[in-house]
C-alpha cells in the first residue's frame, strides 16, 4: 500500500494530539497551532488528492488490520481529499480573518479551550469525509456537534448560551433519529462497515425482504442528518446560532460543519444503499421537496430581517435547500450539482460573515441595516468581500453560484419531470436573494448623512485582509473557470 493511504489517519492523529495540547496552551500559542494545524491537514490531503490524480486508486484502508466487526476502515477517493483540503483552509481562514473580534469577544483564560475547540472540529470533518463505517461515523458526529456548542457558547452573552442550548436540543434529536437508523439497519443486515452494507441492502431490496425496516432506517438516517444541517423546517436554530456567534465560529458553523453531515448522507446515498435503491425509495422526492421549501422559506425569512447577522443566517437555510434540492433532482447531475453547491456555500458563506463583522466594526458596532448604513466607505475591502460574497449568493454570470444554479438547471433538463418546479424555484430563490442582498448592498455603500462619521480611522488587521483575499481570489477563480473543478467532482463521484 502507498505511504500516501496513511494521510488521514495521521491528520486526524494530529487534530486530536492538538487538541490537548491546545488545552493547556497560552491563547497565542494555542491559536498560532490551530493555524499550523490547518495548514498541515489542508497539505497532507492536498498531497493525496495529488497522487490519486495521478493514478492512485480509491481504496479503503483497514485501521489496526482488524477485520469487521471488531475493526473499521478509512475510505480515500478524490471527493474525501478533496473536501477534506477545502475544510481545512476554510477553517484556518476564519480563524485568520476573525482575529480581531475573538480577541474582543473570548475571555483570555478560556481562549486556547477554543482553539482545542476547533481542532476537534477540524478532526471530526476529517473523519465525516473518510469513515468507512456508520458507527464511527455516529461517534464523530457527536463530537463535532459538543465541539460545535463549545466554539458558540464560548462567547459569553445571554443570546450565545440560548442559541447553544436551541442548537443541542436540535442536534440530539437528529443525532439520536440517525442512530436509531443504525440500529435498524444493523438489525436487518449484521454490519457497519458501508461496502458490506451496501451489498447485504441490496440483495435484501432485490429479494423483496425487509424492505419497511431498510426504509425505516433511511428515512431516520436522512431526517436525523437533516435535523443536523439545517434542512427546512428545522433550520430554526440557524439564526441565533450563525447570528450571535463570533464571525469565526458564525464561519465555521454556517460553512463547514452544517455541510460535513451532508457529505456524510452522500457517502450514505452510495456506499450504503447504493443510488439505484435510494433513488427508488422515493425518499429523493422528500428531500426535493423540502429543498425547495427550505430555499424559498430561507429566503422570505431574510428578506424580513433588518440584522445583517440574522439575515445572513436565514440565506444559508436557503442555501442548505439548494443542496438537499439538487439530491432530489437525480443521482448523477443533481448530486454533481450539490456537491459543487457545498463547496460554493463553503468558500462564501465564511466570507461574508467575516466581512459583515468588520462591517459592523466600522460601525461601532451596529448590527441592523441602518446603523450600518455607509460602513463601506470606512472599511473598503470589507465591503468589497461581502459585495463579491452576495453577488456570489444571488448567482451572477462569472461567479460560483451562478455555476451551482446552471448545473441544478442542467440537471432538472435531465430529469424532466422535475423540470418546470425546479427552473421555477430558482427563478423564485433568485429574485428574493437578488432583493434582500441588494438591499443590504444600498444601505451599505450608500454613504450617511453625517459626514463626522466617514472621518473615524478605519485600519483593516492584516490577517483579514489574508483571509478575504484568499476567499475572493477562490469564489472568482472557480466561478470564471469551473470546469477543472466539475472534472475533478465528476471523476471523484465515478469513484463514490
Amino acid at each position: 500500500m502507498n505511504f500516501a493511504c496513511n494521510l488521514p489517519l495521521f491528520c486526524m492523529v494530529l487534530c486530536l494530539l492538538c487538541a490537548v495540547i491546545s488545552s493547556v496552551l497560552h491563547s497565542t500559542a494555542a491559536r498560532r497551532l490551530t493555524l499550523c494545524l490547518a495548514g498541515a491537514v489542508m497539505s497532507m490531503n492536498l498531497y493525496l488528492l495529488i497522487w490519486l490524480l495521478r493514478g492512485g486508486q480509491s481504496t479503503s484502508y483497514m485501521m489496526g488490520h482488524y477485520p469487521h466487526p471488531w475493526g473499521n476502515e478509512i475510505r480515500i477517493g478524490i471527493v474525501e481529499a478533496l473536501f477534506s483540503a477545502a475544510f481545512a483552509l476554510i477553517l484556518g481562514l476564519c480563524v485568520a480573518g476573525g482575529r480581531t473580534q475573538l480577541l474582543r469577544d473570548l475571555n483570555e483564560k478560556k481562549t486556547n479551550l477554543y482553539y482545542a475547540a476547533l481542532d476537534l472540529v477540524l478532526v471530526s470533518l476529517q473523519a465525516l469525509c473518510y469513515t468507512n463505517d456508520l458507527f464511527t461515523g455516529y461517534v464523530f458526529i457527536e463530537i463535532g456537534t459538543i465541539a460545535a456548542c463549545g466554539i458558540l457558547m464560548i462567547r459569553q452573552i445571554g443570546r450565545t448560551t440560548l442559541a447553544a442550548v436551541r442548537y443541542m436540543i436540535f442536534s440530539l434529536i437528529g443525532s439520536g433519529l440517525f442512530m436509531l437508523g443504525i440500529i435498524f439497519l444493523y438489525a436487518v443486515t449484521g454490519h457497519l462497515l458501508m461496502p458490506n452494507l451496501r451489498q447485504a441492502v441490496e440483495t435484501l431490496w432485490d429479494s423483496g425482504s425487509y424492505r419497511l425496516p431498510l426504509l425505516t432506517a433511511l428515512c431516520l438516517q436522512v431526517i436525523g442528518l437533516g435535523i443536523k444541517s439545517g434542512l427546512f423546517p428545522f433550520h430554526f436554530w440557524m439564526p441565533d446560532t450563525y447570528g450571535y456567534a463570533t464571525p469565526a465560529s458564525a464561519g465555521v458553523l454556517s460553512g463547514l460543519v452544517s455541510k460535513g453531515y451532508i457529505l456524510l448522507l452522500l457517502k450514505i446515498v452510495y456506499d450504503v444503499y447504493g443510488t439505484r435503491v435510494f433513488y427508488a425509495s422515493g425518499v429523493q422526492n422528500l428531500l426535493y421537496i423540502f429543498g425547495i421549501l427550505g430555499m424559498i422559506a430561507g429566503s422570505v425569512s431574510a428578506m424580513r430581517e433588518d440584522d445583517l447577522f440574522r439575515m445572513i443566517a436565514y440565506s444559508s437555510a436557503a442555501q442548505i435547500g439548494y443542496i438537499y434540492m439538487g439530491i432530489g433532482i437525480s443521482p448523477a447531475f443533481g448530486i454533481l450539482g450539490a456537491l459543487f453547491h457545498i463547496l460554493t456555500h463553503a468558500l462564501t458563506k465564511p466570507a461574508i460573515f467575516l466581512a459583515a463583522a468588520q462591517l459592523s466594526d466600522a460601525a461601532g458596532g451596529g448590527r441592523d441595516l441602518e446603523t450600518l448604513q455607509g460602513a463601506a466607505h470606512r472599511d473598503h475591502l470589507a465591503g468589497a468581500a461581502f459585495a463579491l460574497g452576495a453577488l456570489n449568493m444571488i448567482g451572477l454570470p462569472m461567479t460560483m453560484g451562478f455555476i451551482s444554479k446552471y448545473l441544478f438547471a442542467d440537471a432538472a433538463f435531465h430529469a424532466g419531470g422535475k423540470l418546470i418546479p425546479t427552473l421555477l424555484a430558482l427563478a423564485l430563490s433568485t429574485i428574493l436573494n437578488t432583493f434582500y442582498f441588494m438591499r443590504a448592498l444600498i444601505r451599505l455603500f450608500n454613504r450617511p448623512l453625517d459626514s463626522a462619521v466617514e472621518r473615524v480611522p478605519m485600519r483593516t488587521q492584516v490577517s483579514y485582509t489574508v483571509a478575504a483575499s484568499v476567499f475572493g481570489v477562490a469564489n472568482l477563480a472557480i466561478g470564471i473557470f469551473a470546469q477543472p473543478m466539475l472534472s475533478l467532482l465528476s471523476q471523484g463521484l465515478e469513484q463514490f
